[in-house]
């Protein structure tokens, strides 16, 4: 039941929380707001209606004005007369799904059918395909933002619960006339059909939009397209502001990253390793996994107790700023590692609910020199664990390092994840330390060359482990001419 809600929290944290977090909050890859001082835009989901649509096309005719309609392709195909009047008109026609389902609950090859039949219904009517495109309730999903295929996502900067009759015509009027003003966007619905709408809902917003358009017409505002209000931006925007807002993404995203985390130990109850500045946290559970030949003798089988390991992504993401290279980064990760697993150890000594456990045992994108300090590596079988891990570690990575994209791309057939394995012996002989009375009791003077000695070891072993990192890095790079 663990595994279930583990892998369900997964699924819904990175394909719909984040994206839809980093989208409307933030802006990401979706157009939600012009910059013009003059012109706005007023948009429309969820028709074409046969009832309220055409009073709507009345009115904007009436005031010159222009607007953009995001159409359900099953209503769209049942009203073609008002979709190509909409054409006819000079009014922007986008796509809203064929029907009225959330990006959420579909599958990524769904949502494209869905996208490319209302297409399809578009320009058998008009004679015109179009590129924008509004998901159902402005919900997107990873690939909603991360393949756009050409479609321009447009969501909105305004809204006003037009689509319950409830919100009166005169309430709904103020709400609009607080938010007119230059580069708006506005969401506002021609048909009330959808769920959690009220079919009469449509009369309230076309007394309101008149109110809208008269008071707009005395200040001088003009209703536009979104394709207008977006070219305008896009003239608009200078070298300097597309490198702020390349940099405003990337603090998006580590933000978002990190509230996921905060979410994911709460839930997990994951505990951290050291006090201060850990490294990784981790927690008892058990393994399901294919079997592990982790040597000498000693196999993981499917229901042995591990420790799962998780690194904290904020001090990676600290990590991988003043980074240098990938070799500087690993460098600084297994120096951390190496110091805090005697922690670890102190941890499952003293900890009666980790008895039993087998091994430690992580997956990881960076995996050179960790053997060094007694892990072993391993490759993830194909499959569903590792095609998700394979997301979820490379999208870190884009986020952690400065040119992790970059690194993606020039080293993409070893930039994927492994096992990392360490039997629990392994880790109590390497890292297990003596409690310091016991120390007293035992330490003599005449063993100092045995601590010189020791001290030695570890110098080499150190050495050892960036020579390893360096000796990969170099293969890699050789094999990639």
């Amino acid at each position: 039941m663990q595994t279930l809600l583990l892998w369900m929290f997964y699924i819904s944290t990175f394909y719909a929380f984040i994206p839809a977090l980093v989208s409307r909050i933030f802006g990401f890859r979706v157009f939600q707001r012009g910059k013009s001082e003059r012109e706005y835009a007023l948009t429309f989901d969820d028709g074409p209606d046969p009832v309220y649509t055409s009073q709507l096309l009345d009115l904007l005719k009436r005031f010159d004005a222009k607007a953009t309609f995001f159409v359900v392709g099953i209503n769209a195909e049942k009203h073609p007369e008002l979709l190509k009047r909409m054409h006819d008109e000079g009014h922007l026609i986008g796509i809203h799904n064929y029907v009225h389902k959330s990006n959420w609950l579909m599958r990524p090859v769904t949502v494209r059918k869905q996208i490319a039949q209302t297409e399809s219904v578009i320009r058998r009517v008009t004679g015109e395909g179009t590129t924008f495109y509004r998901p159902p309730w402005g919900i997107v999903n990873l690939f909603d933002i991360s393949k756009n295929n050409g479609r321009r996502i447009v969501l909105w900067s305004s809204m006003f619960g037009d689509w319950k009759a409830s919100v009166g015509a005169k309430q709904l009027a103020e709400r609009m006339l607080k938010k007119l003003r230059g580069g708006e966007v506005m969401l506002l619905h021609d048909c009330g059909t959808t769920l959690g709408a009220d079919a009469e809902a449509p009369r309230n917003m076309l007394i309101a939009l008149e109110k809208l358009l008269m008071v707009a017409q005395e200040r001088q505002l003009r209703s536009v397209r979104v394709d207008t209000l977006l070219c305008r931006q896009s003239g608009n925007q200078s070298t300097v502001s597309s490198f702020s807002s390349r940099d405003w993404m990337k603090k998006t995203m580590v933000f978002g990253w990190l509230q996921y985390e905060r979410l994911f130990h709460a839930l997990f109850r994951l505990r951290p390793v050291s006090k201060d500045n850990t490294i990784f946290y981790y927690r008892r559970r058990i393994y399901h996994g294919p079997n592990i030949n982790m040597e000498n003798g000693r196999w993981l089988e499917k229901g042995d107790p591990i420790i799962e390991l998780h690194f904290d992504n904020k001090v990676l993401f600290r990590l991988g700023s003043t980074a240098k290279s990938m070799v500087h980064l690993a460098i600084q990760l297994i120096r951390i590692v190496k110091t805090q697993l005697p922690d670890l150890t102190q941890r499952v000594v003293h900890d009666s609910g980790m008895k039993g456990v087998k091994a430690i045992y992580a997956v990881s994108m960076i995996h050179r020199g960790p053997e060094k300090l007694g892990f072993q590596i391993r490759e993830i079988p194909q499959g569903l664990f590792k095609h998700m891990s394979t997301v979820y570690l490379k999208l870190l990575f884009r986020i952690i390092h400065p040119s992790g994209s970059e690194q993606l791309i020039e080293k993409k057939e070893v930039m994927v994840p492994k096992l990392i394995v360490m039997p629990i012996d392994t880790l109590f002989d390497r890292f297990q330390q003596v409690d310091s009375h016991q120390a007293e009791h035992t330490f003599d003077p005449t063993d100092q060359r045995d601590v010189v000695h020791t001290r030695n070891n570890e110098l080499a072993e150190e050495d050892a482990v960036h020579a390893s990192i360096r000796a990969s890095q170099t293969a890699e790079t050789g094999s990639g001419n």
